[in-house]
């Protein structure tokens, strides 16, 4: 069996990426984030990352002696940044509640996903004087508390290239900044180049998790983060679906036969179906399932959940597809 797994005074308003990396930040900062104006007048010292995507960008920035908690946790930390984080008090693996983010006395937030009740919304921390950032990834979805909300647009890169560079301006580190999307930018676009659109003809099912293992499953939407991948590729994803994250059932999977399954890996155990191992088992056993081309041929690739979501992964994601695809001979 052929496995792979993977291991984004005048007031300065900020109006395009670029520019936010090559200049030094002069406050105060304005900044529009999910339709709310943010103003700093100075770069924060205590800040709080809720959601693996948020913490990780702001320890790829180099914040880590200006991080004072973490919460919201799918994947292992990024082996670069792992000692780092270690530094960081980690106030939840899932949620983190209101009063234990209040208790770090933060004065400032960065939220992957849009922010939960019991963590605080946004309106409470600004109460406080505290301002808080959402993903703008997530800031182009509709409806989206918890990042399984509904997209209309296709996810793309920028977003993600957007959300560093901001982040990098609030902190002043815009030369860090600019240099981690550079980064990116580059392993991007050695993906295009090379193996662009050579999928072409393949068709995928992304499976992050299931409520209950037999049941329905959580697939990639067309519009999300997994969909950028198999769009990059070439390939045809067999769910057409706004959401980025729709419940499916494998009923209604069966029939597309889909050529390569992407099964999630994570260190979340909130669903059974969290377990990449469970995953495998159900995969082979499932009278129907057991039957689909793509697990009969063992065209099934492990891959990080994070990547599958919208973040900074996302392109390691793609890298990873494109090496797995690539050495099943599945590439044209």
């Amino acid at each position: 069996m052929r496995l792979f797994s993977l291991l984004a005074s005048g007031i300065f308003v900020a109006t395009a990426s670029t520019a936010l990396a090559q200049h030094a930040t002069q406050y105060p900062l304005q900044l529009e984030n999910c339709g709310v104006e943010l103003t700093f007048t100075e770069a924060p010292q205590r800040a709080v990352g809720i959601g693996q995507n948020s913490s990780e960008i702001l320890l790829l920035l180099g914040l880590a002696d200006r991080m004072v908690g973490t919460a919201t946790w799918v994947s292992p930390v990024l082996e670069e940044v792992a000692a780092d984080n270690a530094k960081v008090p980690r106030l939840a693996d899932s949620t983190a509640s209101y009063e234990a983010i209040l208790g770090t006395e933060p004065d400032f937030i960065a939220a992957q996903f849009g922010m939960r009740d019991e963590a605080g919304n946004r309106e409470q921390y600004a109460d406080l004087g505290i301002p808080s950032y959402i993903s703008p990834t997530t800031c182009a979805m509709k409806d989206a508390s918890n990042g399984d909300g509904v997209r209309l647009e296709p996810w793309t890169s920028e977003l993600l290239y957007q959300e560093i560079s901001e982040l990098a301006a609030i902190f002043d580190v815009n030369e860090r900044g600019a240099e981690l999307v550079s980064e990116l930018r580059s392993r991007e676009a050695a993906v295009r180049a090379q193996l662009g659109k050579r999928a072409a003809g393949l068709s995928m099912v992304f499976w992050f998790s299931s409520p209950e293992i037999a049941g329905d499953a959580w697939v990639a939407g067309r519009n999300g983060a997994s969909a950028y991948m198999m769009e990059v590729l070439g390939a045809r994803n067999i769910v057409d679906s706004e959401e980025d994250w729709p419940l499916v059932s494998w009923e209604a999977i069966a029939p597309a036969d889909p050529t390569v399954i992407v099964v999630g890996t994570m260190d979340r155990r909130n669903r059974p179906a969290d377990d990449p191992a469970v995953k495998m088992e159900f995969l082979q056993t499932d009278p129907v399932v057991s039957q689909l081309s793509a697990v009969q041929a063992d065209h099934l690739v492990l891959l990080d959940a994070q990547a599958m979501n919208p973040t900074l992964r996302t392109i390691g994601g793609l890298e990873i597809m494109a090496g797995a695809l690539q050495s099943q001979g599945l590439l044209q």
